[in-house]
């Protein structure tokens, strides 16, 4: 999960843009033809965008751009020390 990835998706796509390509990717992801490698990828692209959704839920919900991301980034990092 790379915060820097996290904002440009929030910045440049709408919420149902990444819930399309989350669908795509999971759809993906349960082909059986799918290399490790490409698995680790799609991984890392849906925690990211999963991430870049919950950003848009905080700044929907009140929270300013900058605080939304920063509270997901001290929650990823409260849940890492854990």
């Amino acid at each position: 999960m790379k915060l820097p990835i996290i904002r440009q998706l929030y910045q440049n796509c709408t919420e149902e843009q990444l819930d399309a390509t989350l669908e795509v990717l999971e759809k993906f992801t349960e082909f059986r033809g799918v290399s490790d490698e490409d698995m680790d990828v799609a991984g890392e692209l849906i925690t990211n965008i999963c991430g870049a959704q919950e950003v848009h839920a905080q700044v929907k919900a009140g929270a300013s751009e900058k605080d939304a991301l920063n509270g997901f980034a001290q929650k990823v990092m409260g849940s890492i020390d854990r």
